[in-house]
C-alpha cells in the first residue's frame, strides 16, 4: 500500500490529490497543440482539433483540417475545412461540435464529421465580426456567447432553441476585455468581464459593477477567469500573481493564493468533486502545472510538452501529444483504506483478506479486531465504495475480494450494493478500453446515467457493445436492445454503397419481429435519405397498415397505398387511399364524384355488394 500512495500529493492537512495515466495517446499529431484550436467534451468525451487555424501564418494554399478523436486518440473523423475562419470550437451536451466562425455563423457537426446544421449569431456580427466566443452549458442546454468587434456581447442560452440576446453595453469599453466568461445564476446566463481593475456582470437588461470581497489591494487587471463545473464557484487570476477563489454569487471569499508568478496562465480550471474536502484550482503555464487551494502550499507538476486541461465533475483531464491523464482529489473511502498506517475498518479488512490468501493466522487477528469494534459492515461498505473509484481492474478486484471476504462473516448484509458495483465496474472497464475511449469515472457514470451512456455508444456506432450492456443489465427491450437496433437500422439505410436489397435483407434478418421497433420509422429515414425503393422494401416488413399507407402516400405511391389499405380492411385507411388516388386519375378532379371499380371496391372486402357504376 505504501507503493500505491506514491503518486498521492497532500494539499493542506485534509486532502490528497493524485494524477494517473488514462491512455498513451497514439494519434500522431503533426503539430503542437498550441498551434491548433482545441475542444474536448466533458464526461470522457471526444477531442476536436482544427489544424492550421488562420491565426497561424501558413501558405494561403494550405487548407485547415478539422479532426475528431476519441479520448484515447482513436480517429473518428477528418475533413478539410472549406468554410470561413473559425474563432472557437466547443462541444454541446449532445456531443455535437459547434464551430463559431468570424462572420458569426455557427456550423454544427456530428461526432463523425457529418454536417448537421448551421445558424447565425445575428446581423450585427456581419459588420463587426467575432473576436472571441465561448460554448457553455446550463440547465437549459448548451449555449454560445460571442464578443464582437464593436465590443458588444451576444448570447443564446440554448442552441437547440435559438433565442439571441444582445447584452447591454459596458460603459467606457474601448477595447476587448482582458478576460471574460459566462455564469449561470438562477437559470439565467450572464457575462462576467474584466476591464482593467474593474469587473462587470451583464444580464439581459443591465450592466452591474462587481466587487470581490477580500480581494488583495494593488490589482490593476485580471488575466484569467474560471467557473467551476457546477457553476457555484469562481476563480480569478490577477496581474499581481494572486488567485482569488470564492462563490459565483460574489458574496463569499473562500481563499486567496499567491502563486508568485505574474505571467498570464494558458488555462485555469477548477478541480473538485462532490463533497470535496479541499476545493482546488489547477493553473497551467507553458511547462508548469500548479494545484492551489485554501492552504499555504501548492502541488506542482512539470509539463514536458504542450498540454490541454478539461474540467470534469470530479477532477481534470490533462492531455498532450503523448499522454492523457486524470487529476483528482483522492476519494474519502480510498484515502481511509490506503493511507499509510491507516487503522480504518476497510484497511484492516483488506489486510485480513490478503493474509487469508497467504493462509496466515494474521487474517483472524485483523478480522477479530474489526468485529470487536462492530465495524465489519462499515469495512465491507468502504471496500465496495473504494473499488468504484479505482481505475485499474487489479485494484478493483482486490477491494471487491476483500468486501466479499468480509460479507461471509455477516448474517444480514444486503447484497445489492456489492452486485451493483460489480455490474457498474464491468461496464466502466469495457468503455474505458483503448478502442472505445470513454474514460468515465464512477461519479461521472452515475451522474450521466446508463441511458445517456447507451446513447453515446450509439453515437459512436458501437452497437454491439451497447446491446451487450443492455442484455447484461437486463434492461426492458423497448429501452434497451430494441431502441439500439432501431438506431442501427437507421444508420444502415444511410450506407449508399450497399444495394437496397442487401440493406433491407440485413435489417430484416437482424430485427425480425423485435418488439418496439417500427419498420415504418426506418423506412421514413430511408426516404429522407433519397432511397425511395429501399423505403418501399422496408415497409413490406411493417405489420401495421396504418403505418404503411401514410408513408406510401407521402412517397407518391398511391396505387400501392390503396392496395395496402384494401388488404388491411380498415375503412378510414381505404378512404384516405382513395382520396389521394383521385389525384392520379386523368380527367378527374378532387371535386368530382368517383366510384372505384368493383375489383378495387373497399366495401367488397367485407362481403358487401359492390357499388353500382
Amino acid at each position: 500500500m505504501d507503493c500505491y500512495t506514491a503518486n498521492w500529493n497532500p494539499l493542506g492537512d485534509s486532502a490528497f490529490y493524485r494524477k494517473y495515466e488514462l491512455y498513451s495517446m497514439d494519434w500522431d499529431l503533426k503539430e503542437e497543440l498550441r498551434d491548433c484550436l482545441v475542444a474536448a467534451a466533458p464526461y470522457g468525451g471526444p477531442i476536436a482539433l482544427l489544424r492550421n487555424p488562420w491565426r497561424k501564418e501558413k501558405a494561403a494554399s494550405v487548407r485547415p483540417v478539422l479532426e475528431i478523436y476519441s479520448a484515447s486518440g482513436m480517429p473518428l473523423a477528418s475533413l478539410m475545412w472549406k468554410s470561413g475562419p473559425v474563432v472557437s470550437l466547443g462541444w454541446s451536451a449532445e456531443e455535437e461540435l459547434l464551430c463559431v466562425q468570424e462572420d458569426g455563423v455557427v456550423l454544427v457537426y456530428g461526432l463523425h464529421g457529418d454536417f448537421r446544421r448551421h445558424f447565425s449569431m445575428g446581423n450585427e456580427v456581419l459588420q463587426n465580426r467575432v473576436l472571441d466566443a465561448r460554448i457553455f452549458h446550463t440547465e437549459l442546454g448548451s449555449g454560445v456567447a460571442i464578443l464582437t468587434g464593436a465590443h458588444r456581447f451576444t448570447l443564446s442560452a440554448n442552441v437547440s432553441d435559438l433565442k439571441l440576446r444582445r447584452m447591454p453595453e459596458v460603459p467606457g469599453l474601448q477595447s476587448a476585455p482582458s478576460c471574460w466568461t459566462t455564469l449561470c445564476r438562477d437559470r439565467v446566463a450572464h457575462i462576467l468581464l474584466a476591464v482593467g481593475p474593474d469587473l462587470y456582470l451583464l444580464d439581459h437588461a443591465t450592466c452591474s459593477p462587481v466587487t470581490l470581497p477580500g480581494l488583495a489591494p494593488g490589482v490593476s487587471s485580471f488575466l484569467q477567469m474560471a467557473v467551476s463545473f457546477t457553476s457555484r464557484h469562481l476563480a480569478l487570476f490577477t496581474d499581481t500573481g494572486y488567485i482569488w477563489m470564492g462563490t459565483a454569487s460574489f458574496k463569499e471569499k473562500l481563499c486567496e493564493f499567491n502563486c508568485n508568478i505574474r505571467a498570464p496562465p494558458k488555462q485555469m480550471v477548477w478541480c473538485s468533486r462532490p463533497r470535496s474536502k479541499e476545493r482546488a484550482v489547477v493553473v497551467a503555464w507553458e511547462r508548469r502545472l500548479m494545484v492551489v487551494g485554501d492552504t499555504p502550499e501548492s502541488i506542482q507538476f512539470v509539463l514536458d510538452e504542450d498540454s490541454y486541461l478539461v474540467p470534469e465533475l470530479d477532477g481534470v483531464r490533462i492531455f498532450s501529444r503523448t499522454t492523457h491523464e486524470f487529476l483528482h482529489e483522492v476519494p474519502v473511502a480510498s484515502e481511509e483504506i490506503f493511507k499509510i498506517a491507516s487503522m480504518a475498518p476497510g484497511a484492516l479488512l483488506l489486510e485480513a483478506q490478503k493474509e487469508y490468501e497467504k493462509e496466515s493466522q494474521k487474517a483472524d487477528e485483523y478480522l477479530r479486531e474489526i468485529q470487536e469494534l462492530g465495524q465489519l459492515p462499515q469495512a465491507v461498505q468502504q471496500c465496495i465504495e473504494a473499488a468504484g473509484h479505482e481505475h485499474w481492474p487489479d485494484m478493483q478486484k482486490s477491494l471487491l475480494r476483500a468486501a466479499s471476504f468480509g460479507k461471509c462473516f455477516l448474517d444480514r448484509f444486503p447484497p445489492d450494493s456489492f452486485v451493483r458495483m460489480c455490474q457498474d465496474l464491468r461496464i466502466l472497464n469495457a468503455i474505458r478500453d483503448y478502442h472505445i475511449g470513454i474514460p468515465l469515472t464512477y461519479s461521472q457514470y452515475k451522474q450521466l446515467t446508463i441511458q445517456v451512456l447507451l446513447d453515446r455508444l450509439v453515437l459512436r456506432r458501437l452497437y454491439p457493445l451497447a446491446i451487450q450492456i443492455c442484455e447484461y443489465l437486463r434492461l426492458p427491450e423497448v429501452q434497451g436492445v430494441s431502441r439500439i437496433l432501431a438506431h442501427w437500422a437507421c444508420y444502415k439505410v444511410q450506407q449508399k454503397d450497399v444495394s437496397d436489397e442487401d440493406v433491407a435483407r440485413a435489417i430484416n434478418q437482424k430485427l425480425g419481429d423485435t418488439p418496439g421497433v417500427s419498420y415504418s420509422d426506418i423506412a421514413a429515414r430511408a426516404y429522407g435519405c433519397g432511397r425511395t425503393e429501399l423505403a418501399i422494401k422496408l415497409l413490406e416488413y411493417e405489420p401495421r397498415s396504418g403505418e404503411q399507407v401514410p408513408l406510401l402516400l407521402k412517397m407518391k405511391r398511391s396505387k400501392l397505398a390503396l392496395s395496402k389499405a384494401i388488404e388491411s380492411g380498415d375503412t378510414d385507411l381505404g378512404e384516405q387511399g382513395l382520396g389521394e388516388g383521385r389525384v392520379g386519375v386523368p380527367g378527374l378532379s378532387m371535386g368530382q364524384d368517383w366510384t372505384p371499380p368493383s375489383t378495387l371496391s373497399f366495401h367488397s372486402v367485407h362481403g358487401a355488394a359492390a357499388p353500382e357504376e
